[in-house]
């Protein structure tokens, strides 16, 4: 309403008046956060589990906000809606992570998901972004008729939505059309989280959507995503879990592979990144494959520590800048560490943290998951995903080579302070992590042990 009816351009004021909403919200979540409580007739549910990944989530969308009010001041975007439709995207990513039936399941999904295809649109005058969400939306449709058709096949051979009910019902009688429901369910969830063989989209639609929408959408749905496919699977299909361990084991060692693989050959920073969360995504689905405390453990510190370092990757793409326009070519980082020795250093320390070195925040996610694995007798998973882990590093580190060893080109434009800021503190995360690990990893054990509580 503000936006409304303010004569003058309100971009910048609803903005940050969105990001104090998405705060707040952080602040009622942590202060409501004793004990678990079901509320509108048990569709929706609030746990400890729950309060873990929606600060995740607010964190995220908070941190990509201020990152594009930046943009939108760069490109002389006078929209307000930008800010509004973030919120509309984060409300359906928070029904997601509470959902406790499949109809406020769908609902959250398709909130997120309205609001996610007009972002990839937002930029209408440009070729590019318009052909971005025409794809996201063309595919999240046919995604989301998957998801749906899966949970009536559920409704249809369970006689119920509820997910407590369900977990009773499949506790004695798991029939073969649940089972196929299951797998279609499956299949709409990975697109979501853009898991392979279901990630075709993400490339295209990282590179073709404005910058700050896509930092927005490597990073926010990613986590909600993530936090509803545990929901899903660690709850109601619990007893099922010897039909959906096998597809996810395949989701997740096609991911690292087509994450690892995919992103040696390309040229633009974007899709590269794009290619990176696709492979990040197999190594947080490696913790819920194991099926353990210990395995979901591992997938929330995994998501935590991807948040920071992902927003400060695309704090750096976004300050990509020469002469106001933006650049998005990787051999435009040609000799960074001359003309811009922070952001040289700072994109080091995200890089190498995505490749998992030593003693980076990166490691220390994907020890996690692997430690999980092996826990659970997977050597396998495990094996793969430092396999993939060691492929992966060649591009990471081929990044840094072009900062410090290639000759400068030009150099980039000063960098918004926000930027800045979330740019420096996100560094800080990413490198200080191990030295105080304990607080992060007690919280995602406390947040784990809800979904299992034996």
């Amino acid at each position: 309403m503000f936006g409304v009816f303010r004569k003058s351009d309100a971009t910048a004021q609803v903005g940050w008046l969105a990001v104090a909403a998405l705060v707040a919200a952080a602040g009622l979540v942590l202060t409501g956060s004793k004990g678990s409580a079901t509320l509108f007739n048990g569709l929706f549910v609030t746990d400890g589990f729950a309060v873990f990944t929606k600060l995740a989530t607010l964190g995220a969308s908070a941190l990509t906000l201020i990152l594009s009010l930046s943009w939108l001041a760069q490109e002389q975007v006078k929209k307000f809606e930008y800010a509004i439709l973030i919120i509309f995207a984060t409300l359906g990513m928070l029904m997601m992570i509470s959902a406790n039936n499949l109809m406020s399941l769908y609902l959250g999904l398709e909130l997120q998901g309205l609001a996610a295809y007009v972002l990839a649109a937002f930029k209408r005058d440009t070729l590019k972004s318009t052909e971005s969400g025409l794809k996201y939306f063309i595919l999240g449709s046919v995604a989301s008729g998957l998801l749906l058709y899966g949970m009536s096949l559920v409704y249809g051979f369970t006689g119920t939505t509820s997910f407590d009910k369900l977990a009773e019902v499949l506790s004695h009688h798991p029939s073969t059309g649940v089972m196929v429901g299951l797998v279609f369910m499956l299949s709409g969830m990975a697109f979501k989280v853009s898991a392979a063989p279901f990630h075709m989209w993400t490339p295209d639609v990282y590179e073709g959507a404005p910058t700050p929408v896509t930092a927005f959408f490597a990073i926010a749905p990613k986590v909600a995503a993530i936090a509803l496919f545990i929901r899903l699977l660690a709850g109601p299909f619990a007893d099922l879990v010897g039909a959906w361990q096998q597809v996810v084991w395949l989701i997740s060692i096609l991911s690292m592979a087509i994450g690892a693989f995919g992103a040696i050959n390309q040229t633009n920073i974007k899709r590269l990144l794009a290619y990176s969360s696709i492979g990040h995504m197999g190594y947080v689905l490696v913790g819920l494959t194991v099926a353990s405390p210990e395995g979901v453990r591992g997938a929330l510190v995994y998501l935590a520590l991807y948040v920071f370092m992902n927003v400060g990757a695309f704090a750096v793409v976004l300050s990509m800048r020469q002469k106001g326009r933006a650049v998005e070519s990787i051999s435009d980082l040609s000799g960074l560490s001359r003309t811009s020795p922070g952001l040289a250093a700072a994109l080091t320390i995200f890089m190498f943290s995505m490749a998992g070195i030593p003693p980076l925040a990166g490691f220390f996610s994907k020890l996690y998951v692997f430690m999980a694995a092996v826990k659970a007798g997977m050597f396998g998973l495990a094996i793969i995903g430092v396999l993939t882990s060691v492929v992966s590093a060649f591009y990471y580190i081929r990044v840094i080579k072009i900062m410090y060893f290639d000759e400068p080109v030009d150099s980039f434009d000063r960098p918004a302070t926000a930027n800045t800021v979330i740019l420096w503190g996100t560094s800080a995360v990413t490198l200080l992590f191990w030295l105080w690990p304990a607080a992060l990893i007690n919280s995602a054990q406390t947040a784990a042990q809800v979904l299992f509580p034996g």
